[in-house]
């Protein structure tokens, strides 16, 4: 279809509330992590891997609280930067906290992503970036961990897997 044509006499008004999206809200989040101070999402959806990126938040340290649909995150402090499997096991955007994990506190453990109904979605670019930054990257024992004394901008290029 190449257009929707739409004929009558009447002129169409009105609003549409738009829910937020997961995979929008994932991102936001790691990035949270980024800066001491308070960050404010509006329009938060209340779905399965939001709660557990809440739940990683809270456990690294960070603050969460949802009010009327507003997420609330403050992460002042970040503690030890570890995601851990038990936590992480469901989610495929686990590996989203490590650049951030990293960033603030020079290293970063993160559980491998668990898996995926829709089949293998390799996070490969993802870690070639951070390496790219400045990362030393290993795996161990079903983590990715880091270390970086600062992170730095890189040109990074690549083809997305389908």
């Amino acid at each position: 279809m190449d257009k929707l044509l739409i004929e009558g006499g009447s002129r169409l008004t009105g609003e549409v509330d738009v829910a937020g999206a997961k995979n929008s809200a994932l991102p936001v989040l790691a990035a949270c992590l980024l800066t001491a101070e308070p960050c404010r999402i509006a329009n938060f959806p209340e779905v399965r891997d939001l709660v557990t990126m809440r739940k990683l938040l809270d456990l690294v340290g960070a603050r969460t609280e949802r009010r009327d649909g507003v997420l609330e995150v403050e992460a002042r402090e970040v503690g030890e930067p570890v995601a851990p499997y038990d936590l992480v096991r469901t989610m495929r955007a686990s590996a989203i906290v490590l650049g951030p994990l990293l960033a603030r506190t020079g290293r970063a453990a993160v559980s491998l992503p668990g898996g995926c109904a829709i089949g293998a979605r390799p996070i490969n670019l993802h870690l070639e970036g951070l390496a790219k930054m400045g990362a030393n990257l290993e795996l161990e024992g079903g983590y990715i961990r880091a270390e970086a004394k600062r992170l730095v901008g890189a040109t990074i290029s690549g083809h997305v897997p389908a």
